[in-house]
């Protein structure tokens, strides 16, 4: 076994695995997984540019994940970059900040390399389930963009779109600084035409409407399955790999868009970081089941996170 750490730094979070990998059969053995909210996102698509606040805020999670990274061990060290920092024009300033503190340098990797990762952290634990057959969708609906891949034991087919939860609302929510509170009909309707003008170049290259099964990944899935099961406070192991029916999905997102930023804070397993993001990313999601057909999504907790660890071993 090798112990490996993994950082994921997308759009709205940043996040790490720490885990005993075995090369040899791919298994892992989680040690530790953490997320943090930093929104290294902040305002890029208006001004294309990272901004310092967006920076530091990124950095002080860095410094905790290296103190994290030491106390365990780990011989091994991926960080990956998504989005945000592929968009920015002073992304070289995000790449020394986090050379200095981790003492490796961030892969800013393309959407396609992101969808790769993503589907192997996802599916991995599939195989073999005559219940959850392939090929599979899976979908990873981050804060800047969403990744569409299908598979089945290896990828057939990825497209990275600009429909992330984070994106949507700074693109169409937001006036003055001020999150429409709740939306109003014409920038929900603003961002389905959005997301279905994403959903037309996606299935320029893939065949999303071929899978027999969808797998949702990331945290806008995982906190409206948390809210389909009703748990009074997070609990991953129920999260994964639950299987959440289309008509849950529309009643949850249509709650979620009517609701203010209170009644959405107030729900027991949302992260203070998501209340201003959840109705986008949820929005998107359902958008994804009506395009498809697909009757339910199983969320995953393992994703990109698992497939950069995978890539490691």
């Amino acid at each position: 076994m090798t112990r490996v750490a993994a950082i994921d730094c997308g759009t709205n979070s940043i996040r790490l695995l720490v885990a005993d990998a075995d090369p040899e059969t791919g298994e892992l053995v989680e040690i530790d997984r953490r997320m943090q909210i930093v929104r290294l996102g902040q305002d890029v698509d208006r001004t294309g540019r990272l901004a310092p606040e967006a920076l530091e805020r990124t950095f002080a999670a860095c410094r905790e994940y290296a103190e994290i990274i030491k106390e365990h061990g780990a011989e091994k060290l991926r960080f990956v970059a998504t989005s945000a920092s592929r968009d920015a024009g002073n992304r070289e300033d995000f790449v020394r900040g986090v050379l200095d503190i981790l003492g490796v340098e961030p892969e800013v990797i393309t959407g396609d390399q992101e969808a790769e990762f993503s589907f192997a952290g996802a599916t991995k634990e599939l195989a073999g389930r005559e219940d959850l057959s392939g090929p599979y969708l899976v979908v990873d609906i981050g804060g800047g963009s969403t990744e569409f891949v299908v598979g089945d034991g290896h990828v057939r087919a990825a497209r990275s779109v600009d429909i992330g939860c984070v994106r949507m609302t700074e693109r169409h929510l937001v006036r003055d600084g001020v999150v429409s509170d709740p939306p109003t009909p014409d920038r929900i309707a603003a961002i389905r035409d959005d997301i279905r003008a994403a959903l037309d170049l996606a299935e320029e290259t893939v065949p999303i409407r071929e899978a027999h099964t969808l797998v949702g990944l990331a945290g806008s899935v995982t906190t409206v399955g948390a809210i389909a099961l009703g748990l009074t406070a997070y609990d991953s192991a129920a999260i994964h790999h639950s299987r959440i029916p289309y008509e849950q999905v529309k009643e949850i997102t249509g709650e979620l868009l009517a609701a203010t930023h209170d009644e959405r804070a107030s729900i027991p397993v949302m992260h203070p970081g998501r209340v201003d993001v959840i109705g986008a990313g949820a929005l998107v999601l359902l958008e994804i089941m009506e395009r498809t057909g697909a009757r339910e999504v199983v969320v995953s907790e393992h994703d990109i996170l698992d497939g950069i660890a995978w890539s490691i071993a």
